[in-house]
């Protein structure tokens, strides 16, 4: 994501920017964090096949919960003035039903990001969204940085950030702590996350 605004946004010229955006210019998506307006591409097939690999592996560990990946808006960080569009949410299946584009992130048990291969990955997902993502309150981020080889898992939010972060190589074992309490075997990350 790339800032393209000196001064903080209000919440409401983001949400007429965002329409306009997207509906205007195939390819891009508009978040605001931290008062910033970003602009990221839309991501590649590789990407998708991650987050497929993760919605399987879920489904069957967690059947309360379930890995939204179409998208969801998310009302984050200081006061809920922030808008990120996660790459997955954890959440219960019908947690966003009637929510509009930007939800509450009361419902979250894990936001998901995998890394994009675009200059504003290194300050979107592993500075700006972590802290927006632990300020809301969101109990697990999970990263999956494609460019490092790793995994990372942060948990125990705050208003200073997450404070137990945890990276695994492409390959390990990935523990995600309660209220998710599974462990992954990221083995296929490494056939499909170049």
């Amino acid at each position: 994501m790339t800032a393209v605004h000196e001064d903080a946004i209000r919440t409401e010229e983001f949400e007429a920017i965002a329409r306009a955006v997207e509906r205007e210019i195939e390819g891009v998506q508009v978040e605001l964090i931290d008062g910033q307006l970003g602009v990221k591409r839309v991501p590649d097939g590789d990407h998708g096949r991650i987050l497929n690999w993760l919605l399987l592996l879920l489904m069957p560990l967690s059947p309360d919960l379930f890995l939204h990946v179409i998208g969801q808006g998310l009302a984050v960080g200081p006061y809920r003035k922030g808008r990120a569009r996660p790459d997955g949410v954890l959440a219960p299946f019908d947690a966003f039903g009637g929510a509009g584009e930007w939800a509450s992130p009361d419902s979250v048990v894990m936001a998901v990001e995998v890394t994009s291969h675009d200059s504003g990955t290194n300050q979107r997902d592993r500075v700006e969204k972590p802290a927006a993502y632990a300020q809301a309150g969101i109990p697990i981020y999970l990263l999956i940085d494609r460019d490092a080889g790793k995994v990372v898992v942060h948990s125990q939010p705050s208003d200073d950030g997450y404070q137990d972060v945890h990276s695994y190589a492409f390959g390990r074992e990935v523990i995600l702590p309660p209220p998710v309490g599974v462990t992954l075997d990221t083995e296929a990350l490494k056939d499909f996350a170049d």
